[in-house]
Protein backbone atom coordinates (compact mmCIF):
# COMPACT_ATOMS: atom_id res chain seq x y z
CA UNK A 1 0.00 0.00 0.00
CA UNK A 2 1.46 3.12 -0.76
CA UNK A 3 -0.49 5.79 2.05
CA UNK A 4 0.84 8.58 0.21
CA UNK A 5 -1.35 8.41 -2.69
CA UNK A 6 -4.19 8.57 -0.23
CA UNK A 7 -7.78 8.20 -1.04
CA UNK A 8 -9.28 9.66 -4.10
CA UNK A 9 -11.67 12.91 -3.76
CA UNK A 10 -14.45 10.60 -4.93
CA UNK A 11 -13.09 7.83 -2.53
CA UNK A 12 -11.28 5.79 -4.82
CA UNK A 13 -8.08 4.09 -2.16
CA UNK A 14 -5.49 5.71 -4.66
CA UNK A 15 -3.18 3.91 -2.24
CA UNK A 16 -4.52 0.83 -3.37
CA UNK A 17 -4.53 1.42 -6.90
CA UNK A 18 -2.64 -0.80 -9.64
CA UNK A 19 -3.76 1.32 -12.59
CA UNK A 20 -0.78 3.42 -12.91
CA UNK A 21 2.53 2.79 -10.49
CA UNK A 22 3.53 6.62 -11.20
CA UNK A 23 0.62 8.07 -10.54
CA UNK A 24 0.97 9.88 -7.02
CA UNK A 25 -2.53 10.11 -6.58
CA UNK A 26 -5.75 11.85 -7.39
CA UNK A 27 -5.01 14.90 -4.41
CA UNK A 28 -1.90 14.81 -5.55
CA UNK A 29 -2.90 16.30 -8.92
CA UNK A 30 -1.78 12.89 -10.26
CA UNK A 31 -5.23 12.02 -12.15
CA UNK A 32 -4.87 11.66 -15.69
CA UNK A 33 -8.56 11.77 -15.90
CA UNK A 34 -8.80 15.04 -13.92
CA UNK A 35 -10.56 17.12 -16.87
CA UNK A 36 -13.54 15.41 -16.84
CA UNK A 37 -13.90 14.33 -13.69
CA UNK A 38 -16.88 15.92 -11.82
CA UNK A 39 -15.54 14.79 -8.31
CA UNK A 40 -12.27 15.90 -8.75
CA UNK A 41 -13.39 19.37 -10.13
CA UNK A 42 -16.44 20.27 -7.91
CA UNK A 43 -14.25 19.21 -4.64
CA UNK A 44 -11.32 21.75 -5.88
CA UNK A 45 -13.99 24.51 -6.70
CA UNK A 46 -15.35 24.29 -3.77
CA UNK A 47 -12.03 23.72 -1.79
CA UNK A 48 -13.26 20.42 0.36
CA UNK A 49 -10.99 17.90 1.04
CA UNK A 50 -13.65 14.77 -0.58
CA UNK A 51 -16.92 14.39 -1.96
CA UNK A 52 -17.82 13.12 1.78
CA UNK A 53 -17.39 16.73 3.12
CA UNK A 54 -20.13 17.93 1.03
CA UNK A 55 -23.50 19.08 2.39
CA UNK A 56 -25.11 17.50 -1.50
CA UNK A 57 -23.06 14.06 -0.67
CA UNK A 58 -23.77 11.67 -2.68
CA UNK A 59 -24.37 13.13 -5.63
CA UNK A 60 -25.05 11.55 -9.09
CA UNK A 61 -23.66 11.06 -12.23
CA UNK A 62 -20.65 10.77 -10.94
CA UNK A 63 -17.91 8.23 -9.30
CA UNK A 64 -20.34 8.49 -6.37
CA UNK A 65 -22.46 6.16 -8.77
CA UNK A 66 -20.31 3.29 -7.95
CA UNK A 67 -21.44 1.52 -5.00
CA UNK A 68 -17.70 0.88 -3.49
CA UNK A 69 -16.53 4.42 -4.13
CA UNK A 70 -20.18 5.63 -2.30
CA UNK A 71 -19.24 3.00 1.07
CA UNK A 72 -15.68 3.99 0.89
CA UNK A 73 -16.46 8.02 1.18
CA UNK A 74 -19.16 7.33 4.15
CA UNK A 75 -16.71 5.30 5.97
CA UNK A 76 -14.85 8.11 5.62
CA UNK A 77 -17.83 10.61 6.85
CA UNK A 78 -18.48 7.79 9.63
CA UNK A 79 -14.53 6.84 10.85
CA UNK A 80 -12.29 9.19 9.35
CA UNK A 81 -9.82 9.29 6.50
CA UNK A 82 -7.01 7.72 8.92
CA UNK A 83 -9.39 4.88 9.80
CA UNK A 84 -10.13 4.36 5.68
CA UNK A 85 -6.74 3.85 5.47
CA UNK A 86 -5.59 1.82 8.56
CA UNK A 87 -8.35 -0.91 7.52
CA UNK A 88 -7.47 -0.78 3.86
CA UNK A 89 -3.89 -1.17 4.72
CA UNK A 90 -4.74 -4.46 7.20
CA UNK A 91 -7.11 -5.98 4.77
CA UNK A 92 -4.75 -5.68 2.33
CA UNK A 93 -2.16 -7.56 4.64
CA UNK A 94 -5.03 -10.16 5.52
CA UNK A 95 -5.36 -10.81 1.56
CA UNK A 96 -8.65 -8.73 0.70
CA UNK A 97 -7.81 -7.51 -2.65
CA UNK A 98 -8.43 -3.92 -3.86
CA UNK A 99 -7.89 -4.74 -7.49
CA UNK A 100 -7.36 -8.84 -9.06
CA UNK A 101 -4.77 -8.97 -11.58
CA UNK A 102 -5.10 -7.15 -14.60
CA UNK A 103 -8.47 -5.86 -13.35
CA UNK A 104 -10.04 -2.86 -11.77
CA UNK A 105 -12.54 -4.88 -9.88
CA UNK A 106 -11.37 -6.67 -6.46
CA UNK A 107 -13.15 -8.04 -3.45
CA UNK A 108 -14.71 -5.03 -2.19
CA UNK A 109 -16.98 -4.86 -5.53
CA UNK A 110 -18.50 -8.68 -5.08
CA UNK A 111 -20.71 -7.25 -2.11
CA UNK A 112 -24.22 -5.86 -2.91
CA UNK A 113 -24.72 -2.60 -0.75
CA UNK A 114 -22.64 -0.13 1.10
CA UNK A 115 -23.33 -1.43 4.44
CA UNK A 116 -21.74 -4.58 3.42
CA UNK A 117 -18.83 -3.04 1.59
CA UNK A 118 -18.54 -1.09 5.27
CA UNK A 119 -18.56 -4.47 7.26
CA UNK A 120 -15.69 -5.60 5.29
CA UNK A 121 -14.09 -2.80 5.69
CA UNK A 122 -14.46 -3.16 9.49
CA UNK A 123 -13.81 -6.86 9.67
CA UNK A 124 -10.94 -7.43 6.91
CA UNK A 125 -12.84 -10.46 6.12
CA UNK A 126 -12.29 -11.26 2.42
CA UNK A 127 -15.16 -12.88 0.29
Amino acid sequence: MKTEKGIAYCGLACCLCSENETCPGCRNDGCSNKEWCKNYNCCREKNLEGCWECHEFPCSDSMLDKTRIRAFSRFVVEYGEGALLKRLEENEKAGVLYHYKDQIVGDYDKLDNEEEIVRMILRGKRM
